[in-house]
Order: structure tokens, then sequence, then C-alpha cells
């Protein structure tokens, strides 16, 4: 869990320690020491590096033991660690996921231009390069709908695959529902066969879940195929859920891109959380 220097940012950390808790795993509180920011500049801050640093390190303890606090009195059984490092919070992150079962951060939405082009914004280039999935949780906290469930997006695609296995998961975890959403979005052209085409989305669609449902017999499904722009019918259907579930590529994406347009734009639009799976 990447934790963030302000202390009224806590549905993330609460998601984090929540998710430990289903999952019978320790939690590992994360803070990184970055350039220096405004948000430590302090009267009593001198300008010199080796007082920035003095400064930065007691305000990233003092934050890194407010965290823990907040999770032995939410979760007392979870076991917490903490790890105050130097360097930008993505770097710092990306390597803490090498040896982790999830990355947990927190967002704002922030817009597109600020997530890419300042260094403090974490959540696109650590949902972008981590080996394991990545859950980014907006702020303020999201009320989900009774009862719960969560939104996959499949499109067939190997990163969507392994996205329904999360997806899975996770609804296992929480005794909520699964809904397996296939966007099914026209060419501008146009194609001769409207009917032909969705029933083919309906196919991938059943054939990719298909293979899972067998692994968690208490999950109930529900496929939908929707014709729509992906962004706009996956950020409908995260309105009240408990969570959407994404591949950081579908089809269309090219390799040298940080993440997939449409995973990308659902990090800044969803309403609840998001999950991103990498293959």
């Amino acid at each position: 869990m990447g934790i963030d220097p302000d202390p009224s940012k806590r549905p993330a950390l609460a998601w984090a320690a929540d998710e430990a808790d289903r999952r019978g795993l320790p939690v590992r509180l994360a803070h990184a020491q970055g350039v220096p920011t405004g948000g430590y500049r302090t009267g009593e801050a001198l300008p010199s590096w080796e007082e920035w640093n003095r400064t930065l390190h007691e305000a990233g303890a003092e934050v890194l033991e407010e965290a823990v606090a907040f999770v032995e009195s939410r979760r007392p059984t979870v076991e917490v660690s903490t790890m105050l490092s130097e360097g930008e919070p993505a770097w710092v992150l990306r390597e803490e996921a090498r040896n982790a079962s999830l990355v947990v951060v927190g967002s704002s939405h922030l817009s597109t231009r600020r997530e890419v082009f300042t260094s403090t914004s974490v959540a696109l280039p650590v949902s972008a390069h981590a080996p394991c999935p990545v859950v980014v949780v907006p702020e303020p906290e999201h009320i989900a709908q009774e009862p719960g469930y969560f939104v996959v997006g499949v499109d067939g695609s190997p990163h969507a695959a392994a996205a329904v296995d999360v997806a899975f998961e996770e609804a296992a975890l929480r005794g909520a529902a699964l809904r397996a959403l296939f966007v099914w979005h026209p060419p501008l052209l146009g194609v001769l066969d409207e009917d032909a085409a969705v029933r083919e989305c309906r196919r991938v669609l059943s054939e990719t879940v298909a293979g899972r449902t067998a692994g968690y017999p208490g999950v109930e499904v529900h496929h939908d195929v929707v014709r729509g722009h992906p962004v706009r019918v996956l950020t409908e259907a995260s309105e009240h859920s408990l969570g959407l579930v994404v591949g950081t590529r579908g089809h269309g994406g090219f390799t040298g891109m940080l993440l997939g347009s449409v995973s990308q734009q659902v990090l800044h639009h969803a309403r609840c959380p998001v999950i991103t799976v990498p293959v």
C-alpha cells in the first residue's frame, strides 16, 4: 500500500486493510521520499538538502506511524510492516510489487495531463508497469450498491482473461456477484450484419467466463453485451459496484504504450476502485 502524506486520505488504506484481512495476508505500508514538495514546507525547514532530507524523513515516519495506527484499529488481526524509502513513489512501488499479491494506491481523479506529467502521481505508472494487480481507490470513499457485485471488462484478449480470473477471486472473497461485460463499439463505417457481430461478442464473452465458473460455484455471474464506447459503458457500470476489473491492455494495444487507452481512461473516470491486471 502506497501511503499518501495527507492523513485525511484513508479510503485506499481502509481498502488495503480490509483486503489483507480477507486474504489472511500481511499489509506493507510504503512511503517514498521523492523531491521535496510544498506539502512538507514548514517554517522550521531550512533550504539545505540535509535539512530537507531530515524533515522529509521525520514527516514520512510520522505519516507511516499514523497509517499503522489506522490499520491496527480497523483490522487488529492484520500483520503490519512499514517501509520508508528515498526515491520517486511510482518507482518504489513498482519495485515493491515484485513480491506483492496486490498494490493499492489512492486517487484524487487527477486530469490525464497531471497524472502523466507530475512526479507525485503514481496511479498510472504503477498500474502500467507493476507485475501484480494494482488497485486504484478513488477519493472520496465509494458507496457500493447492495447486494454487492464486481464488474469485469471482457474483450477476448489475454489481458481480459487474466482480469476475469482476478474478478472471480475478488467476488468470491466478498460473497458478491460478478457482472462480465463485453462492450461492442461498432466501427465508424458500420458492419454488414450487426446481429452476427453481437452474437460473436456473446460467444467470446461466454467462452472467456465459462472456464472459470467451476472453480467459483458460489459466484453468481451475469453476462452482458452492451453497445457503446468502452470508457463510457465501463464508467457507468462502475457507479454502484464494489470494483471494476480490467486488463492493462486489450485489443489494439501497442507494446510501447504505458497502458491501454481504455484502461487509462477508466482509471480517471470510474466511480469505484479499479483493479488493473497484467498478464
